[in-house]
C-alpha cells in the first residue's frame, strides 16, 4: 500500500508530465484527492490555532482625527479582569504549544547558559571601615547573600594590594542578609537597595515582591538580623542614612511618580514622619543620592530637560533641605561634595555636553569653572575622592575615564589641567563606576566588552597601577581569543555617521552573507547601550551568529545632541538609523534579509515595532520585549505611570503637531495589511513602566491584519514586571526561550536524540 506522500507524488508527477490517465488511474486520483483533503483537514484541526481577541469598538477623537481601537478593553488597571486574564493565558498556552516541538533544544540551551556560570562565587570585596563587604552566590540558589568579614592586620588606608583573607586564620564570614530565605515565599523578589549605617551596626534594604517597583524598606541589626522598628511601606528604593538613627526616603503618587521626601527617625511610626519636600509639578520627579564624603545628601528634582538640587547637611538635619541649584528651564545640574566646596556638573543649551563648576559651601553663587564645555566630549559622571576627581566622559561613542589631582582642602580651586586617562584594551567596550572609598586614592570600576567578561579593577591614581580584583568566571571552555569585536560606521540617510559595535566568532563566521545576525537597538532617554559582555550570548555566537548593536540617535552614546536629534519631532531618526544599520550589515555581507534578526526592549521595543511597520521585508525574525508600542493612547492618558514625565521625551500629543507626528510612527496605530516576519512579543503583568496591554493590543492587531503565515507569539509573565523574572536562573530561562525561538525561525534546530 502506498503512503499518502507516495500517492501524492505519483499524482503530482502524472499531472505535471501530462501522463494519460486511465479510468482506473482517475479513480485512484480521486481517492488520493479525498485522502489529501481529509489529511489537510485533520492536520488543521490538530494544529494549535492562535487566540483571537474579541473586538469592541472604541473611538478616540483628537483634532478632528478619529482613531478606532478595537482592543482597548484589554487594559485593566486592577489586572484582575477575568476576560483579560483568560486572554493572556490563552496567548501563553498558544506560545507553549507552538514551542513544544523545540522544548528539547530550549532545555539544551538553558543547560548551556547555566553551565557557564560559576554558581558558588563571591563579588570583589570592598573595604568599608572595619569590614570587607561582598555578595555571595550559592550553588543552585537563585539569589545572593549579603556578607561581610572584619578587616584584620591591614594598613589604615586601603591599597590596590588589599586582599580579603579567607583561610582558617581569617575572621569568620557573617551573612547579613540571605535573599534566598526572604524570597522563598514569593514568586518574585528583588532588593533595590542595600545600605549599611555609618557605624556599621544597622542595615536598611528595600524589597519588591511583585515586580511593580513599589518597595518596602526594612531596617535590621547587622549582627543579630533582628528587625529594628516597623517597615516603611509604599516607597521607592531611593533612601539614604542620616547619621546612624534616621533615614531620608522618597514616596510616589498615584501614577508612581517619586514626589515626596520624608525624614524618618528610627523607632517612630511612618505616619509621624516629616515631609521635607513635595514636588507638585507632575513633569518633575525626585531622586536621592549621598555625596562620596557622606556629609551631604542631595535631592534632585528633574524633568527630561531640567534638574535642580536641594541638599541636606547630615550633621544638621534639623535645617531641612536647602536649595543649592535653583530650577531654571533647560539647566540640568548634579552635585557632589569635597572639603569646603560643592562640585556641580551643569548642562545648558550652550554647554550641551556639560561643564564642571565648583562653589564654596557658604556661597553657592561664587562658582569657579573647573572643566569647560567641549563639543566633542560629553561629561557623563564625576566621582570625588579626598585628593582626586574622576571624570567619566564620552568621545566618538566610547566611554573614557580621566582623573585629576586636586589641591589640598582649603586651597583655591582653579581650571583643571593635566588629566590622566585610564587605558582600555578592546576596540569597543563598556566601563562603569563602582563604589570606591572617598578617603583613598583607589578608583574602582567595572569593565567588560563583547568578548571580555565583567571585570572589577582597582586603579591607584597616585601610582598608575591597575589591579584586576575580580573577573566573572565563564565555564564551558570559553576562550576570548576566538571572538572578534570591532566598531564600524554607517552613513545614515541624512549623512550622519552612526556607530555599530560588532562581535562574532572568527572560526565560524564567513562574512559572505550566509551567516545569521542578531541586531540590537534602543535609542531613547539618552541611555548609552555600550558593548558589554553577556555570557548567555555565547550560545548564539557559538552557533555562528554575528551580534551587533546599533548606537542610533535618541541614545546618549555620541553626546547630548545625539539624543536630541532622536526625540520629539525628530524621533523617526531613531528608526531610520536602525534601518540604515540593517541595510549596511547586509551590504557588507554580514548577513542577508533572510538571515537578519532584530531585538529591542521597552523603548527599544518601540523601535522594533516601528521598523516592523516601516520595513517588514528587511527582517526574518523580530523579538520585542515589553515594548512601548501604543504611544499616542498612552501619552494622552496622564493617569498612566510615567506619562506626564515623558512629555519632554516623546512630546505632548495634546498639542496638534506632536499628536500627528507621534501617530505617524506609533506601532499600534500603524499596523498594516501586509506581510510581517516572525515575531515574538513579551510582557509582564505587573509592569509599571509599559502596561501589559500595550504589547497585548499590538499582537491582537497584528493577528487581525497581517497577511502572512509567519509565527507570531505573545508571552506574558503573570508574576513579574518590566525586568522579567527576578531569579538569576529564571532570567536564563527567558534567554533560552528567546534564543530557541530565533533558532526555530532560522531553521537552525538540530536533530536531537
Amino acid at each position: 500500500m502506498l503512503s499518502f506522500a507516495q500517492s501524492a507524488q505519483i499524482l503530482n508527477l502524472g499531472i505535471s508530465f501530462g501522463t494519460k490517465l486511465t479510468s482506473r488511474t482517475l479513480r485512484r486520483r480521486n481517492i488520493i484527492i479525498s485522502c489529501r483533503r481529509i489529511f489537510v483537514m485533520a492536520t488543521a484541526a490538530a494544529a494549535p490555532q492562535p487566540p483571537v481577541a474579541k473586538k469592541v469598538k472604541h473611538e478616540m477623537e483628537k483634532f478632528g482625527d478619529v482613531r478606532v481601537d478595537n482592543y482597548y478593553w484589554l487594559r485593566d488597571d486592577s489586572r484582575s479582569d477575568p476576560q483579560v486574564l483568560s486572554y493572556l493565558h490563552q496567548e501563553n498556552s498558544y506560545t507553549d504549544s507552538i514551542m513544544s516541538g523545540t522544548k528539547q533544544l530550549e532545555d539544551q540551551i538553558y543547560s548551556e547558559l547555566r553551565g557557564r556560570i560559576k554558581e558558588d562565587d563571591i563579588s570583589a570585596p570592598l573595604r568599608k571601615g572595619p569590614y570587607y563587604y561582598y555578595e555571595r552566590t550559592l550553588e543552585g540558589k537563585e539569589y545572593v547573600q549579603h556578607c561581610r568579614r572584619l578587616v584584620e592586620n591591614c594598613a589604615a588606608v586601603p591599597s590596590v594590594d588589599d586582599i580579603m583573607p579567607t583561610g582558617p586564620e581569617a575572621s569568620p564570614e557573617h551573612v547579613i542578609l540571605d535573599e534566598n530565605v526572604k524570597a522563598k515565599d514569593y514568586a518574585y523578589y528583588s532588593i533595590g537597595a542595600f545600605k549599611v549605617s555609618p557605624n556599621h551596626k544597622l542595615v536598611a534594604y528595600a524589597e519588591d515582591t511583585k515586580g511593580d517597583e513599589i518597595y518596602t524598606i526594612h531596617v535590621m541589626d547587622a549582627e543579630t538580623r533582628s528587625p529594628v522598628g516597623e517597615p516603611l511601606v509604599g516607597v521607592t528604593d531611593y533612601f539614604e542614612w542620616v547619621g546612624d538613627e534616621a533615614l531620608l526616603y522618597i514616596t510616589m503618587d498615584e501614577i508612581l511618580r517619586p514626589y515626596k521626601v520624608w525624614f524618618h527617625k528610627l523607632g517612630t511610626t511612618q505616619s509621624t514622619d516629616a515631609c521635607l519636600y513635595h514636588e507638585k509639578d507632575d513633569m518633575f520627579s525626585l531622586d536621592l543620592v549621598a555625596s562620596e564624603s557622606k556629609k551631604y545628601l542631595f535631592v534632585g528634582s528633574e524633568s527630561k530637560t531640567t534638574r535642580s538640587i536641594f541638599y541636606l547637611d547630615i550633621s544638621k538635619p534639623g535645617k531641612g533641605l536647602l536649595v543649592l541649584t535653583p530650577r531654571s528651564e533647560g539647566i540640568d545640574t548634579s552635585v557632589s561634595h569635597r572639603g569646603n566646596h560643592f562640585f556641580i556638573k551643569r548642562r545648558s543649551d550652550e554647554a550641551f555636553n556639560s561643564e564642571l563648576l565648583a562653589c564654596p559651601l557658604d556661597d553657592v553663587n561664587a562658582t569657579t569653572l573647573l572643566l569647560p564645555h567641549r563639543e566633542s566630549v560629553k561629561i557623563q559622571d564625576i566621582i570625588l575622592f579626598s585628593n582626586h576627581l574622576v571624570v567619566y566622559e564620552r568621545e566618538e561613542g566610547l566611554p573614557q575615564v580621566t582623573f585629576y589631582s586636586l589641591p589640598a582642602v582649603g586651597e583655591p580651586l582653579h581650571t583643571l589641567q593635566g588629566g590622566q586617562a585610564v587605558d582600555f584594551i578592546d576596540p569597543v567596550y563598556s566601563v562603569e563606576p563602582a563604589e570606591s572609598q572617598f578617603s583613598s586614592s583607589i578608583l574602582r570600576f567595572y569593565y567588560s566588552s563583547l568578548r571580555t567578561p565583567p571585570s572589577t579593577y582597582d586603579y591607584d591614581m597616585r601610582t598608575g597601577v591597575s589591579v584586576l580584583k575580580k573577573v566573572e568566571t565563564v565555564l564551558g571552555g570559553f576562550d576570548a581569543s576566538k571572538y572578534v569585536t570591532k566598531r564600524e560606521w554607517v552613513i545614515a540617510q541624512d549623512g550622519t555617521h552612526v556607530p555599530i559595535s560588532i562581535a562574532y566568532r572568527k572560526d565560524l563566521v564567513k562574512l559572505d552573507g550566509s551567516d545569521p545576525l542578531l541586531l540590537y537597538g534602543y535609542g531613547s532617554y539618552e541611555i548609552c547601550v555600550d558593548p558589554s559582555f553577556k555570557a548567555s550570548r555565547l550560545s548564539l555566537l557559538d552557533r555562528g551568529f554575528t551580534y551587533a548593536i546599533a548606537h542610533i540617535r535618541g541614545g546618549g552614546e555620541m553626546g547630548r545632541k545625539w539624543y536630541e536629534n532622536g526625540k520629539y519631532l525628530q524621533k523617526k531618526n531613531t528608526f531610520t538609523d536602525f534601518i540604515d544599520c540593517a541595510e549596511y550589515l547586509i551590504e557588507k555581507k554580514y548577513c542577508t534579509k533572510e538571515k537578519l534578526c532584530i531585538n529591542g526592549r521597552s523603548a527599544g521595543g518601540l523601535l522594533i515595532g516601528a521598523v516592523l511597520n516601516m520595513r517588514p521585508d528587511l527582517f526574518k525574525v523580530a523579538v520585542a520585549g515589553v515594548p512601548f508600542v501604543d504611544v499616542v493612547t498612552t501619552m494622552l492618558d496622564p493617569t498612566i505611570p510615567l506619562t506626564t514625565a515623558e512629555y519632554e521625551e516623546w512630546g505632548d500629543p495634546r498639542k496638534e503637531e506632536f499628536y500627528f507626528y507621534m501617530k505617524s510612527y506609533s506601532p499600534v496605530d500603524n499596523v498594516k495589511t501586509q506581510n510581517y516576519p516572525a515575531i515574538l512579543v513579551t510582557a509582564g503583568l505587573n509592569d509599571p513602566r509599559v502596561l501589559y496591554s500595550e504589547p497585548a493590543k499590538f499582537v491582537a492587531k497584528l493577528r487581525e491584519m497581517k497577511t502572512d503565515k509567519n509565527v507570531l507569539l505573545f508571552k506574558c509573565e503573570m508574576g513579574a514586571g518590566h525586568f522579567s523574572k527576578s531569579g538569576r536562573f529564571e532570567k536564563l530561562q527567558e534567554d533560552a526561550f528567546t534564543y530557541t525561538f530565533i533558532l526555530k525561525i532560522m531553521n537552525m534546530v538540530p536533530a536531537l536524540g
